[in-house]
């Protein structure tokens, strides 16, 4: 099966691309030719600006015809409607990478499945929408055959692991030390995470499968843990000793650094539970990996490269928490002295 994939250099789509290959699939990537990845021998490269679109168009009709196409890069309806011109007449099936973002939150039900409400809580998960919605509206039309995989969080090795103040490595060395880690609220809102080999199961499996075909799937891993224990699993994965959980309520901390911690106030702050049993019975979605074998393999990759930052060198993190640890000590003497009045 001929097979492109819009990214490829990715997180995830560099997992897709390995096991495409290794299906016996003829495997070729469009992107900016800027990232360096372990690509497999075989894989033809197309060089284009995907925002150009005048341009990704034009290298798309000269592409020849594809028995399916993955867009892991399309993030707003302009795009989707730009692959809809592309690929029209092009190819047998079209599989976009959404985002569980799409859903409306706070969630109205557990656990949340595919026809929940979709609203988007920040601009991406709105754009994610409504290039949905284009995408739909294409295939409806019988003008693109599409299917949608909306992702939850994936890590693995050539990414991080995502904590309250982000995507910064720091927290790996904070965790090893045994230094302070905050934690948004108490601590006490679910998540999980799937390795990226696992979220590539599902791509692969919807790839060339045309029973699928105007159906939508969420993709995300069932092993649910609150954010304490998510902490702890990954001390414990690392060896590390018992970590110092900091509690800072979540409208706190995007104000006092919003750039770092926007994704814990529209993510992490809801419990984070999927129906993935769509994605289990037609796509082969499995999970193989766990937590503690992710971190360490993960956590692996980052230190044969050199990529763990030192806690010293980002030090927001210890700022907020002496910070709040001088506010929460006055008010304490403050609401002691009026007791004792």
């Amino acid at each position: 099966m001929k097979v492109l994939i819009i990214g490829g250099t990715g997180l995830i789509s560099t997992a897709i691309t390995r096991q495409l290959v290794a299906r016996g699939d003829e495997v070729t990537h469009m992107n900016r030719g800027r990232r360096a990845a372990e690509v497999p021998a075989g894989v033809r490269q197309i060089t284009v600006d995907r925002t150009d679109h005048a341009a990704f168009e034009m290298h798309a009709a000269t592409a020849g015809t594809f028995d399916c196409v993955i867009d892991m890069v399309c993030f707003t309806p302009e795009e989707a409607a730009s692959d809809v011109r592309a690929f029209a007449g092009h190819c047998g099936q079209l599989i976009f990478c959404s985002t569980v973002d799409v859903y409306t939150k706070p969630y109205l039900h557990y656990p949340v499945r595919e026809n929940h409400p979709r609203s988007g809580i920040n601009d991406y998960g709105r754009n994610k929408t409504l290039a949905e919605e284009v995408f739909l509206a294409a295939h409806a039309a019988s003008t693109l055959p599409v299917t949608i995989l909306r992702p939850a969080y994936t890590y693995g090795e050539s990414g991080v692991i995502i904590h309250t103040f982000g995507w910064s490595t720091s927290y790996l060395d904070r965790i090893r030390r045994g230094l302070p880690i905050i934690v948004h609220g108490d601590g006490t809102s679910l998540w999980a995470a799937c390795h990226v080999d696992d979220a590539a199961t599902a791509f692969v499996g919807a790839a060339g499968n045309f029973a699928v075909l105007g159906r939508t799937y969420t993709v995300a891993s069932t092993g649910w843990m609150t954010w304490n224990d998510y902490h702890r699993r990954v001390a414990q994965a690392l060896g590390a000793p018992e970590p110092q959980l900091v509690h800072i309520p979540s409208e706190l901390l995007v104000r006092l650094a919003p750039e770092r911690t926007w994704t814990a106030f529209d993510n992490f702050t809801f419990s984070n539970i999927f129906d993935v049993s769509a994605a289990q019975a037609d796509l082969g979605f499995a999970e193989s990996v766990s937590w503690e074998e992710g971190v360490r393999r993960t956590v692996a990759w980052l230190d044969a490269r050199g990529r763990v930052q030192r806690a010293e060198d980002d030090p927001l993190e210890e700022h907020v928490i002496a910070a709040w640890e001088r506010a929460t000590a006055t008010l304490a003497a403050e609401l002691g002295a009026e007791a004792g009045s």
